[in-house]
């Protein structure tokens, strides 16, 4: 199976996008396609730790479906253990072991209910790459909503893409908030992600919600979520962190 067999995965390319997130290009080197579902991701093996469970991260797939690469957005936890090594060493040429795909978090073959992402952060990954994918293989889906919530306006992530994907995909809609955003000049909304997935289902009309990011915003989500009647087969969640 898959998600049994490691592979050699080479550092290919590396940007930073502010200072404390990376993007990380990896090739699945030996394979010509690494096949996946959009909202999967891989789990790497670090040499962190003796301990099999110590070594493991996982980190969901950015980009969609698309040959032997994948890309990865991880933010710098500077008290853990695993992106501090990933910081030091995941360079051009640098190669990890990596197994997968694996996760459930992806959409149904047939999209038959509106849908609406919410993520914090790098949660914004699988979103992407469904979103990506969506585009690419031109599979029809009713209407998807993409609510993002960061801190600050530098926080936001794949801002210029995910809005332009709105001339590219009907009845898809992007809107970001930040909590601690102050300034008059900011375009997106201000605050938290919940006020806005509440008003854009005030009617409780049928839905599905995928919900990934921080663990708070989660908890928080399902709980205002099933206060507007949402049961847990329209709630699917991905932890991070």
């Amino acid at each position: 199976m898959a998600e049994e067999t490691w592979y050699d995965a080479e550092v290919i390319r590396v940007e930073d996008v502010n200072a404390s997130v990376k993007r990380y290009w990896l090739r699945m080197n030996g394979l010509e396609k690494f096949a996946f579902k959009a909202g999967q991701f891989i789990t790497l093996d670090l040499p962190i730790h003796e301990k099999k469970n110590k070594r493991w991260r996982s980190y969901s797939i950015a980009s969609p479906p698309d040959g032997n690469v994948v890309e990865l957005v991880i933010v710098l936890v500077e008290d853990g253990a695993g992106t501090p090594y990933i910081w030091e060493h995941f360079k051009v040429g640098h190669v990890a072991q990596a197994k997968g795909p694996l996760g459930k978090f992806t959409l149904p073959e047939t999209v038959e209910r509106d849908v609406c992402f919410v993520c914090t952060g790098t949660g914004v990954a699988p979103f992407r790459s469904m979103l990506l994918d969506l585009k690419k293989t031109g599979k029809p889906f009713k209407n998807i909503y993409l609510v993002f919530g960061c801190r600050t306006n530098e926080d936001v992530l794949y801002r210029d893409e995910l809005v332009k994907l709105q001339e590219e995909l009907p009845n898809y809609q992007y809107i970001y908030c930040c909590s601690r955003e102050t300034r008059d000049a900011f375009t997106g909304r201000k605050g938290y992600v919940h006020p806005v997935y509440e008003e854009l289902f005030a009617d409780r009309r049928q839905a599905d919600f995928y919900l990934c990011g921080w663990k708070n915003m989660l908890d928080e989500a399902k709980k205002r979520l099933g206060d507007m009647g949402y049961g847990k087969d329209h709630i699917h969640v991905e932890v991070y962190g």
